[in-house]
C-alpha cells in the first residue's frame, strides 16, 4: 500500500499543469507580485542576493528579480525549474523541496516566498521559518504570502487536466506569533483576497 506523500503531489501537479498555470511572459495576472516586488526592492540595495522559495517557471518573481540583484530560486517541480532556468539565465536554480535545502547562515538580503510556503504540510512550517530566518543577513527582509485559517486542502483536478493539489495553512495570528518568536519584526502585513478567503501578505525584517 503507497503512503500519501503532499509533496509528491504538489511536485506532480505543478509539473501536469506548469504552463496552464503561468505562460513565460508576463501577463495581467502578474501585476499584483511586481507591485510587491517594487516594495521590497525599495528596502535592499541593488546588487542584493535574494532567495525565490518556491519560483516556479521564473516569471515574473525571479526574472524581475534579477534585473537588479543576485537571485536564487528553488521548486520542487522539475518542470518548473527547467523553464526558470531558460526564462532567467541569469539566476541559479536548484530543483528541491525547500525544507530540504541549505544555504550557509545570512546568505541572503532577502527572501521571498509567494503562494509556496502553503504547499508545505503545516507542521513542518516553522522548521521552515526557523531555517529561511537564519538564512537572512541582519536587516534583511522576508515577504511571503502565509495563511488567514487553520486548514489542509487537497483538490482532485486543479486547473483542469485531472492535477492534483495539496495546501496546508496555519491561520494568520498563529504565523504572526512564529515570527515574532523567529525575532522576526513585521513591518506590514495586508490581506490578499482570493474567492470567498484570502491569504496574508507579510513583510517582515531581522
Amino acid at each position: 500500500m503507497s503512503v500519501y506523500d503532499p509533496k509528491a503531489v504538489v511536485r506532480d501537479g505543478y509539473d501536469a499543469v506548469s504552463y496552464r498555470y503561468r505562460g513565460d511572459q508576463e501577463d495581467d495576472t502578474c501585476r499584483v507580485y511586481i507591485e510587491w516586488l517594487a516594495e521590497l526592492e525599495s528596502r535592499i540595495p541593488d546588487g542584493s542576493s535574494v532567495l525565490d522559495l518556491g519560483c516556479g517557471c521564473g516569471v515574473p518573481v525571479s526574472q524581475r528579480l534579477a534585473m537588479r540583484h543576485r537571485v536564487t530560486g528553488v521548486d520542487i517541480s522539475p518542470v518548473q525549474i527547467e523553464r526558470a532556468r531558460g526564462n532567467v539565465p541569469s539566476a541559479e536554480f536548484q530543483c528541491a523541496d525547500m525544507t530540504q535545502v541549505d544555504f550557509e547562515a545570512e546568505s541572503f538580503h532577502a527572501i521571498v516566498a509567494f503562494y509556496s510556503i502553503i504547499h508545505v504540510p503545516v507542521e513542518e512550517q516553522f522548521a521552515l521559518l526557523e531555517k529561511v530566518e537564519s538564512w537572512l543577513k541582519p536587516d534583511g527582509c522576508l515577504m511571503a504570502t502565509l495563511g488567514m485559517r487553520d486548514e489542509t486542502v487537497e483538490m482532485e483536478d486543479w486547473l483542469g487536466g485531472g492535477a492534483k493539489m495539496y495546501w496546508s495553512e496555519a491561520d494568520e495570528t498563529t504565523y504572526l506569533q512564529w515570527l515574532a518568536r523567529l525575532g522576526l519584526e513585521v513591518v506590514f502585513k495586508r490581506f490578499v483576497p482570493e474567492g470567498d478567503t484570502g491569504h496574508t501578505l507579510v513583510l517582515a525584517r531581522k
